[in-house]
């Protein structure tokens, strides 16, 4: 290894180092009353139809149900934050509950996803199915024994550098371990505008990579104006999936990175990693 490799390993260590920080400093984007700041995208339905009352909010939790479908019909739906970001933390807590709705694919069970450095709501056109993102994708496990690792990569309408090449597959597996049943879930995503992206399941880092830029396939529907190939992605849009299983959300929360990671940001200061790994110090 050349010095200058490990001088920059060690650099990334130092400044990329899990960033945490102490509860009020997180902003809480789910208040626990209602969707008030988020918008609906069901497919096959104008904005804000939220069919079903597929979004809903129950004992302090977004709950995503299918109550009112007497099948799936590919009808995948995401709730959008309203405002974008691009240098930031966000966190979810979850958990898989009942059963998957009538005629949901067999890969949609117990799997649904954080959407980040997404298109907007508005921007989807009727019948699309996915957002143009990267997706941190949340699966369960089966219960079978067999593995199914959490908090993988997928990317609808995207592509990344994973271990210091183009990957184009649409989803690759993070090193999780396998989460069965109905427990509480925590999972993290860091993200450094379209430099580097860090998913974490219960504290544990468990897949890296860089570069995001829209690209590849595994998205229909959408307006052509905005899937501009090749373009890096620096910002956008948070959503919570549908995909056909029931699931809870008990907290969306996120730490706010733009001012002290950002170096195009108007308040930029250097940043540095304390020694109790808090978040954004200057």
């Amino acid at each position: 290894m050349k010095f200058s490799t490990l001088i920059l390993i060690l650099f990334s260590n130092v400044v990329f180092g899990q960033i945490t920080a102490p509860k009020k400093e997180w902003r809480q984007l789910f208040n626990g009353k209602n969707l008030d700041g988020w918008d609906v995208k069901i497919r096959n339905y104008d904005l804000n139809d939220n069919f079903g009352k597929t979004f809903s909010v129950k004992k302090k939790k977004i709950v995503v149900n299918y109550d009112a479908y007497d099948k799936f019909n590919f009808r995948y739906g995401h709730l959008f934050f309203k405002e974008n970001f691009s240098y930031y933390k966000i966190a979810v807590e979850y958990r898989f509950i009942g059963n998957q709705a009538n005629e949901g694919e067999d890969w949609a069970f117990r799997n649904s996803g954080i959407m980040i450095h997404g298109q907007s709501a508005a921007s989807m056109l009727k019948d699309q199915d996915f957002p143009i993102s990267i997706e941190v994708q949340l699966l369960g496990g089966k219960s079978d024994g067999k593995p199914r690792p959490n908090c993988n990569l997928c990317t609808p309408g995207t592509e990344v550098v994973y271990e210091n090449k183009l990957d184009q597959r649409h989803c690759i597996n993070s090193t999780s371990k396998t989460y069965d049943g109905d427990q509480w879930v925590r999972a993290e995503v860091e993200v450094f505008g379209d430099s580097l992206i860090r998913h974490y399941v219960n504290g544990e880092l468990v897949i890296s990579y860089e570069k995001p830029t829209i690209g590849g396939g595994v998205v229909s529907g959408f307006d052509p104006f905005v899937k501009k190939d090749g373009m890096a992605l620096t910002e956008g849009s948070i959503s919570l999936q549908s995909e056909s299983h029931p699931i809870e959300f008990r907290k969306v929360e996120l730490l706010n990175l733009k001012g002290c990671m950002d170096p195009k940001a108007k308040n930029y200061k250097s940043y540095y990693v304390k020694e109790d790994n808090s978040g954004c110090r200057y």
